[in-house]
């Protein structure tokens, strides 16, 4: 089933001609258009980078780093240091000393479109930029409540879902980054036990770049007595979201599933060691079960209607390539 909105499939049907689109506030630019903004430039660094970053299941490779994300890194550079520009002309207009703060890049998207993929490969790409070569990753995995806290709230078969993470702790550490505090913690979480790591965290000390990615970094406030919230994305200066027709994004999940029952299911510590017996087919229907009643409507329901809000979007084929990219103006 691959189900969208209205308008994205014609759009996505219109590319492909090595032009760019001017709809409303947004510019869209197919691969082609897209991979000749990297000119000249290179991968800074080699295929074993990629292998090392590349989520499972996720083909992307050399070609797909240098037309896609390279352009993107060029870009997302440009932004950094316009930033610092606009920043040394208010500090000299209020007369201050205030130094510069870290500038954060929120990265959002379902589960399995490849958005863990993307983040890193932003962070290797901007790193490798002399002008901001201070790059960290967090994600917010580490804000989710832990079990025996959903478990108390009746949210184990919602998590992922908006409700299931500390949203006051997650809120807390972007705006200590954002007013420079030398050095934040994050909580650590284990995909292996599925669960919040015990008194492990990740220090983050004053970055050139933080990318944050999560399922809903670009969710926005919660209303409470008729006004809203702040929300995390208020203290974003730019945010991607890695888009896919939902139709292929189940398929990926159903394949990483697969690949999961073969390895790290089957690791006595995983949580969900049970699963490493299943036989195949038995598999993709235990996979197919669960995006149907926890990402699926995670996604319908909180991620996609948070596209809007994203300064850019990645759209992928099936193949996982991404097909056309669009832009907000300024």
């Amino acid at each position: 089933m691959h189900t969208e909105r209205a308008g994205h499939s014609a759009e996505g049907s219109e590319r492909g001609n090595g032009r760019h689109h001017e709809s409303g506030p947004y510019v869209e630019l197919d691969r082609e258009e897209w991979a000749r903004l990297a000119g000249t430039l290179s991968v800074p660094f080699t295929d074993d980078v990629i292998d090392s970053v590349r989520g499972l299941g996720d083909p992307v490779d050399a070609r797909e780093v240098r037309e896609v994300y390279l352009p993107l890194s060029r870009l997302l550079s440009m932004y950094v240091h316009a930033a610092g520009v606009l920043h040394d002309a208010t500090d000299r207009f209020l007369g201050g000393t205030a130094s510069r703060t870290p500038y954060v890049i929120g990265v959002a998207g379902s589960v399995a479109v490849g958005k863990s993929t993307t983040s890193r490969l932003l962070r290797e790409l901007l790193a490798a930029w002399p002008e901001h070569p201070r790059v960290s990753l967090v994600t917010t995995d580490g804000f989710l409540l832990p079990n025996a806290e959903l478990e108390r709230r009746g949210l184990m078969q919602r998590k992922g879902f908006p409700e299931s993470y500390d949203r006051r702790a997650l809120l807390r550490f972007v705006i200590d980054v954002k007013s420079g505090h030398e050095r934040v913690e994050a909580p650590v979480y284990s995909h292996l036990r599925y669960d919040i790591v015990p008194d492990a965290t990740t220090v983050v000390e004053r970055p050139d770049v933080l990318i944050l990615e999560g399922l809903n970094v670009l969710q926005p406030g919660p209303r409470t007595d008729g006004r809203s919230a702040l929300a995390v994305s208020d203290f974003f200066d730019f945010s991607v979201y890695v888009d896919a027709a939902e139709g292929d994004v189940k398929q990926w999940y159903v394949d990483r599933f697969q690949r999961l029952r073969e390895t790290a299911f089957r690791n006595p510590e995983s949580y969900f060691r049970t699963y490493g017996d299943l036989a195949t087919d038995e598999a993709a229907r235990t996979a197919g079960s669960i995006w149907d009643s926890i990402n699926g409507p995670n996604l319908r329901r909180n991620i996609l209607p948070t596209r809007g809000r994203a300064t850019l979007v990645l759209r992928k084929s099936p193949d996982h390539s991404v097909r056309w990219v669009r832009l907000r103006k300024i």
